[in-house]
């Protein structure tokens, strides 16, 4: 996810994951995490939170500045340039 390339797919995944976590494993365990060491396990604090942030990513994608926009912009300026010099063969 750092260069940017299948944001919305590898993001999409984190959320898979993080809410089998959650059900699986950490749900029994309450919502917060064991910073005092009383209880016997981890909650879902913190798989919570980066559900939260992998849903931001699926929906917004990686930005202006990631490898998917600059991929999109290439496709988009070659998809303009062939319909231009395909209406320009019509004519």
């Amino acid at each position: 996810m750092i260069t940017g390339l299948l944001t919305r797919v590898s993001a999409g995944g984190v959320v898979a994951i993080m809410l089998g976590a959650i059900g699986l494993v950490h749900a029994p365990n309450g919502f917060f995490m064991n910073w005092q060491g009383h209880q016997k396990g981890e909650g879902f604090e913190y798989h919570l939170l980066v559900v939260g942030m992998a849903l931001v990513l699926v929906v917004f994608g990686g930005g202006r500045y990631s490898l998917d926009a600059v991929i999109a912009r290439r496709l988009a300026a070659r998809g303009r340039k062939g319909t231009h010099e395909h209406a320009e063969a019509r004519s």
